[in-house]
């Protein structure tokens, strides 16, 4: 099946083209004609399926095929968890309606809010949005969402995870009642259930991505190891096995900020992403990290869903994350649009519950592989975890020893050109599925 089976006008299709796709993904070809056709729609989906795109493309149509009498006004909203996410949305619009008349904005905190009151005044289409900021405007007065047409609530389980129902809640108060509504999201708990009730007029009801499954393009595997060599078992991993671009999560920001500096003292270049670091230097870690510049992304999870990084190969698990649910979206950045990749978790002592819980979500166990040199050793007792944190104790001091793997392998090789995420590596056919990039 190609985009133009699918019914998009002919400007649509040229930036597809022009993008270097050509073939629809299974939630594009399954969103896109509903959405055309004016239907509201439940879609489970996760991110690297493409759904961006299968939002995108259909939205950019029904808003280009009339315009407004009367000035700019907001005519499609689209309201995102994360800066990250709102960012590579917004992008995926520019992209897509290069040949259309329509503006768009991408609306979030942690930048001046003056900029982006100016664009409003202009007028803008589509809104891309942060649930906070967007409400910021609102109380301002410099935004007027009463003529949109299109609700798009994108990643909608993780904006109830971070709390934003009474955001979102507040943002419908301010929509016309009647519009066309598109929720996606990867896992439909009782609450996301309850949000499609109210807020879905007879939906499509779309699922590509079955609850809480995992892409089986993805090789897990769990290394057994104590919490003080954790760092030094991860640098060994990423110097030894020549990993150039790795995202590793932690359960805090403190904890991402620490591991960052470790790795650096170690020879590798490593950046740390999350919600205490600036917009900008959250913006210029992603940069570089998708350049090659940086080996090593270190990110607490809010990332685990705002980051659309192509080719990613590695994922590790630095710290289980407490909500099972968590671990699938965490390693839902690799193995994306058809191609494989790898998710490790260093796993010590205090995480086993954790590691139980995943298993159980997953129906299955994750394959376990104790590498030489790194034993766990069965004196160190297990330490609750709280808040993210682990309980103070006394854990045995990094054990030596003339077999034990070190560190100082993992400095990168001087004069290495790669460039993980740069295009020329793909094959054709993953080159042309538009999900690749939405």
């Amino acid at each position: 099946m190609s985009f133009e089976s699918l019914g998009l006008q002919a400007e649509v299709l040229r930036a597809v083209a022009d993008a270097g796709y050509d073939q629809p993904t299974p939630v594009q070809r399954l969103a896109i004609p509903p959405i055309l056709a004016g239907r509201d729609m439940l879609a489970g989906a996760q991110t690297g399926t493409g759904k961006t795109a299968g939002f995108t493309l259909p939205l950019l149509q029904r808003l280009a095929a009339k315009r407004p009498a009367g000035g700019r006004p907001v005519r499609a909203l689209v309201l995102t968890p994360t800066r990250e996410l709102a960012a590579q949305v917004q992008d995926s619009v520019v992209t897509y309606g290069r040949h259309l008349s329509l503006k768009s904005l991408a609306l979030f905190g942690g930048v001046s809010i003056n900029p982006q009151i100016t664009a409003l005044r202009r007028g803008v289409d589509i809104l891309v949005a942060t649930p906070g900021r967007l409400l910021d405007h609102a109380q301002q007065g410099s935004v007027d969402l009463s003529r949109v047409e299109i609700l798009v609530l994108d990643e909608a389980d993780r904006m109830l995870d971070m709390g934003f129902i009474r955001d979102i809640r507040r943002v419908l108060k301010l929509l016309p009642a009647k519009r066309q509504n598109l929720l996606f999201s990867a896992t439909f708990s009782a609450e996301i259930r309850g949000l499609a009730d109210g807020l879905l007029e007879n939906p499509e009801r779309i699922d590509v991505a079955p609850r809480n499954t995992t892409a089986e393009l993805i090789d897990q595997k769990v290394h057994p190891v104590d919490r003080a060599r954790k760092r030094e078992l991860l640098s060994w991993l990423i110097g030894g096995q020549d990993w150039r671009q790795v995202l590793v999560f932690t359960r805090t920001k403190h904890g991402a900020n620490r591991l960052a500096e470790q790795l650096e003292r170690d020879g590798l270049s490593a950046a740390a992403i999350h919600g205490n670091k600036s917009q900008g230097a959250r913006t210029r870690a992603l940069a570089e990290f998708k350049a090659g510049k940086v080996r090593v992304l270190v990110a607490t999870d809010i990332a685990a869903r705002g980051l659309d990084i192509d080719q990613l190969p590695h994922v590790v698990n630095y710290e289980l994350p407490h909500v099972a649910e968590d671990y699938v979206h965490r390693i839902g950045r690799t193995g994306r649009a058809g191609r494989e990749g790898q998710a490790i978790s260093l796993v010590c002592v205090d995480e086993l519950d954790l590691l139980r819980g995943i298993e159980k979500l997953l129906g299955r166990k994750l394959p376990s592989e104790t590498l030489p040199g790194f034993e766990p050793d069965p004196r160190v007792r297990a330490e609750p975890i709280e808040n993210g944190r682990r309980g103070r104790g006394g854990s045995k001091p990094p054990r030596g020893g003339s077999n034990a793997p070190r560190a100082a392998s993992a400095r990168p090789r001087a004069g290495d050109s790669t460039r993980p995420g740069h295009r020329g590596g793909q094959s054709s056919r993953s080159r042309r599925r538009a999900g690749a990039r939405a």
